[in-house]
């Protein structure tokens, strides 16, 4: 358990108290477990009550027709297009690349999206299909969406993504290791998952639907920041609560302050059952007021969705053509 680093770092505790931790523009040094609980157990409370009264007033904000526009295409260019069920096909996954590329096959003005996430299994098959083209191949690894099973699976699991073409791998903690208290077995799977992908971008799900308190995301969140997260993410999308915008807001604010200790930008992916244009945009607002412009862009904030592409599709063309338009006029995938 070690992060190479210099020079003191001030991390203020619930009851002002102050906690001396090394630091340099980039990483945090933790070289035990008793001090990463000092970290986390230092970290501020979340004053639940007011952190869903900002989510909620913040989901009020309405904006203007022409930042509307301007807000569809750069959720569409955040989408993470999805399809992790046990029936995906290569055709299926196909379909799936082909409508990342081009996701308004009629105008060319529409941006790709920035990356499709399978299982490990058809990585390849999108690498081929995507070739060259901006767009990344993502994939779901260590034993998603559980997260139970041995570090030497869960390496075998990234190591077959990668080998595949990976460009980004989505691993998920171990829900049931966090929630006893064993932080150190957590934070050190993250270091191990990250130091064998490398350069290869990796996101971190939290599954806060089963961390159930805002304090516990907030413990996770920092938990795999300091392990070196390049992104965290809400959920698998495999449980009952999902990504909610309280939890979104907790995890922004983990990111802005972890960025000024440390001037390290991680990013934050959402997902699971955010399905309209109305939700997507309640979103950006979130984290332009949290974390300010720096974040927006598909290197600072993502959706991980399956049906969210198509009805910003829809709500882009009404905003050109002051009319609905029917869902068909889309593919499915």
């Amino acid at each position: 358990m070690s992060r190479v680093s210099t020079a003191p770092l001030r991390l203020v505790t619930r009851d002002e108290r102050a906690v001396q931790l090394p630091r340099t523009p980039s990483l945090l040094v933790i070289e035990s477990e008793a001090q990463l609980r000092q970290l986390l157990g230092g970290l501020s409370g979340v004053d639940a009550v007011g952190c869903e009264a900002r989510a909620a007033t913040l989901a009020t904000r309405s904006l203007k027709k022409s930042a509307k526009l301007a807000a569809i295409d750069m959720a569409i260019s955040m989408v993470d297009l999805t399809t992790l069920e046990g029936a995906d096909t290569p055709g299926r996954v196909t379909s799936l690349c082909v409508k990342a590329l081009h996701p308004d096959s009629s105008n060319e003005g529409v941006p790709s999206v920035a990356a499709v996430c399978v299982y490990p299994d058809l990585v390849a098959h999108a690498r081929a299909v995507l070739g060259a083209a901006p767009v990344k191949v993502a994939a779901v690894a260590t034993a998603f969406p559980s997260g139970r099973a041995s570090m030497a699976v869960k390496r075998l699991d990234v190591k077959e993504a990668l080998d595949a073409g990976a460009d980004e791998i989505d691993m998920v903690i171990d829900r049931g290791a966090f929630l006893a208290g064993r932080y150190g077995q957590v934070f050190d799977e993250i270091v191990a998952i990250k130091e064998l992908c490398g350069a290869t971008h990796l996101k971190v799900i939290l599954e806060v639907g089963e961390l159930k308190t805002y304090d516990n995301v907030r413990r996770a969140s920092w938990l795999a920041m300091l392990a070196g997260a390049d992104f965290i993410k809400t959920s698998t999308g495999k449980v009952g609560v999902s990504a909610t915008l309280p939890t979104a807001l907790v995890m922004l604010e983990s990111v802005r302050d972890f960025a000024e200790l440390t001037g390290t930008l991680v990013g934050v992916k959402v997902a699971g059952g955010i399905r309209s244009t109305k939700e997507a945009l309640r979103y950006l607002v979130v984290v332009n007021e949290t974390v300010g412009s720096s974040w927006l862009n598909p290197d600072g904030f993502r959706f991980g969705a399956s049906s969210l592409l198509n009805d910003l599709l829809m709500q882009r063309l009404k905003q050109h053509r002051g009319a609905y338009v029917r869902p068909d006029e889309f593919s499915g995938d």
